[in-house]
């Protein structure tokens, strides 16, 4: 489909089909857009060569295999430098997505490109000798309005975890749902298909200000991420997610409690009393 005038998206399903792995949406059709795009912001890029090197051993590997994999080709074709490299990728950028729901599949596009951020971004040695933080950060901050750098912001969240919990107390006031969202998802402990963030595991103390911030959020697509949050604290320290809810159900709205009984569904499911309880309280 037509991004824009120059810049294309690969066609894709609205939802996954059955039958159809997910891993197609990153096959010959979007190594073709994202030559061309890149082409567009970098004319000195050989679409031709990293096509080629790209499709080579691409059919047998999952969809974050072949994130990663085209993550690789594009560092070798694009400037030695991750800044630079960076403010080539961000002009081929697609347009960002206002809306929150019913995005499709062809959003995975930009897997490769936030995976990119990931490997690339944190080491100086791959920018030039120079701290890469903010530019990683900021591309980041595009890449989550186009897809979602819930993935790529962990490797952040494990190396540097205090620079990154303060970038994301920053953007909790964003205006874009995608990146207030980013906040609570990008941080969860235990985000499926995410590296598991151990320390946060151990202690989710350090997200608890972001959760509470965003706890009523205007957006379902941010308050959502936020059960789900707290979802994974449960798993690992049930007693203080009953404390949490009991302690937002004051003065709830109807929104918060739809948020704390989603939170509470999994130990509601095994029928912990407690649960069940404060699941009855958030009905009122």
């Amino acid at each position: 489909m037509c991004a824009s005038m120059s810049l294309r998206l690969p066609s894709a399903p609205h939802s996954i089909q059955k039958g159809t792995p997910l891993k197609h949406v990153l096959g010959e059709e979007a190594v073709d857009c994202l030559a061309h795009n890149v082409v567009q912001a970098y004319p000195a890029f050989d679409a031709g060569h990293f096509r080629a090197q790209a499709l080579a051993g691409l059919e047998p590997l999952g969809i974050m295999e072949r994130g990663h994999k085209l993550a690789q080709d594009l560092w070798q074709h694009l400037p030695p430098h991750f800044g630079q490299a960076w403010a080539v990728l961000q002009r081929s950028l697609t347009p960002i997505h206002t809306e929150t729901e019913d995005l499709g599949l062809a959003v995975f596009f930009y897997l490769p490109h936030t995976l990119w951020v990931a490997r690339y971004g944190l080491d100086a040695a791959y920018n030039g000798g120079q701290d890469p933080f903010v530019t990683a950060m900021q591309a980041q901050y595009e890449l989550t309005q186009r897809f979602t750098a819930e993935f790529s912001i962990r490797p952040f969240l494990q190396q540097e975890p205090q620079r990154t919990l303060a970038q994301l107390a920053l953007w909790i006031h964003d205006p874009s749902p995608h990146v207030r969202r980013l906040c609570s998802e990008g941080s969860r402990p235990r985000l499926p298909w995410g590296m598991r963030l151990q320390a946060l595991v151990r202690d989710p103390s350090p997200t608890l200000p972001l959760l509470e911030a965003l706890k009523d959020d205007p957006s379902l697509y941010v308050r959502r991420s936020v059960a789900n949050h707290l979802g994974d604290i449960a798993k690992d320290h049930p007693e203080l997610l009953f404390a949490l809810c009991e302690r937002w159900l004051a003065d709830s709205n109807p929104e918060r409690r739809w948020l704390l009984r989603h939170a509470l569904r999994y130990h509601a499911k095994k029928g912990d009393p407690k649960a069940l309880a404060l699941r009855a309280a958030a009905k009122g």
